[in-house]
């Protein structure tokens, strides 16, 4: 049958429109992904997914959001955060700690830039867009940008402080004569976009490629510091650390604003003790030690006298771990906090209503 014929049958039988192939939509890149973790806090996290998802870029496919759970108890919220459009959702079974589970998030994200995003924050509408395209016109004018942080503020209104100076052993001392609110950050207003050395991770921006050349956050920090030790490894790296006040968003429940229990302060100071065994001499890092046991074995001790026996056996765990990081066990010091954050996750669960495992 030669190819006149060929094209008359065409004309004659069409392809029915149902067998006609359709043609392939590839899946849109998106250019900016938010990743938020979770940890008892599923009211939060939804609250803040659906602010997001009002703004244009997140519409439009230009964002997308990746939530990482470190074991939560489940809550009716959670089939509704995995039904809604460029929102993903990965839960683990068992707490690995809020740095791993954001490098984890970040695996899962396509997106050049990544927005890490505590889950008690509020943003202003559109504010996705204008920390993308701020990010970029930084990036064009300078184009070892690495991280961008923002400017915050509390609840009422008044301002948060989110940038600071690298901490030594000095300073680290002498701030504590300081309110908890100024203590890690600049004490002077940071009025206008300036290089820093470090950014809160409550918001904070930072370049795929930058982010690959650091590795990422380190997981040997299980809560706190963190985001300092990222950013003076991008400093290092040849990366600008960038401080934006005039895009703010709001921190709800920022630590300084809050009582902190025993058990947290086991976080924070291993937190410290791990930054501090990263970036000052040894011998600060043992002076620091010291200090620490000495403050663990004082709480222990006023916990004995008030009868509080569970205090007291934080604060004794707070000693063993210190040396623990004395003796350069630093892994065994990671388990016993651990164990620290799973009898305390055991005991608010035997004490949290059933009803409601936000409560």
């Amino acid at each position: 049958m030669d190819s006149t014929a060929t094209s008359s049958l065409a004309k004659l039988f069409p392809t029915p429109r149902r067998m006609r192939p359709r043609p392939r939509l590839l899946p849109a890149i998106p250019r900016l992904s938010v990743v938020v973790v979770n940890y008892l806090s599923w009211r939060d996290t939804a609250s803040l997914v659906r602010q997001l998802r009002t703004t244009p870029a997140l519409r439009h496919g230009a964002a997308e959001i990746i939530i990482v759970d470190n074991d939560s108890p489940w809550h009716p919220l959670i089939a509704r955060l995995r039904r809604m459009p460029n929102v993903s959702l990965r839960r683990w079974r068992g707490n690995r700690g809020f740095a791993r589970a954001v490098n984890e998030g970040v695996r899962l994200s396509r997106g050049d830039w990544v927005l890490l995003l505590n889950p008690d924050m509020s943003l202003e509408p559109g504010f996705l867009d204008k920390a993308l395209s701020r990010a970029e016109e930084l990036a064009q004018s300078d184009p070892d940008t690495g991280i961008l942080g923002f400017g915050l503020s509390d609840a009422d209104g008044g301002s948060q402080r989110s940038a600071g100076p690298f901490p030594t052993l000095l300073s680290s001392l002498l701030r504590l004569m300081l309110p908890r609110r100024w203590r890690k950050y600049y004490l002077g207003d940071l009025n206008t976009c300036r290089p820093v050395d470090w950014v809160t991770g409550c918001c904070l921006l930072v370049r795929r490629t930058c982010w690959e050349s650091v590795g990422g956050l380190d997981g040997d920090f299980f809560l706190y510091y963190e985001d300092v030790d990222l950013c003076r490894r991008a400093r290092e790296g040849g990366w600008t650390v960038w401080h934006e006040p005039k895009l703010t968003a709001t921190h709800h429940h920022p630590l300084h604003a809050r009582p902190v229990p025993a058990h947290l302060r086991l976080v924070t100071r291993h937190a410290l003790l791990t930054y501090a065994r990263k970036h000052w001499p040894r011998w600060q890092t043992s002076m620091l030690a010291g200090i620490i046991r000495i403050e663990a074995w004082w709480r222990q001790r006023l916990a004995w006298k008030r009868g509080d026996v569970q205090r007291a056996g934080l604060f004794d765990s707070l000693g063993r771990m210190v040396g623990d990081f004395a003796r350069g066990r630093v892994t065994r010091a990671g388990q016993r906090l651990l164990r620290v954050v799973r009898r305390r996750e055991e005991w608010r669960a035997a004490v949290t209503d059933h009803r409601d495992p936000q409560s």
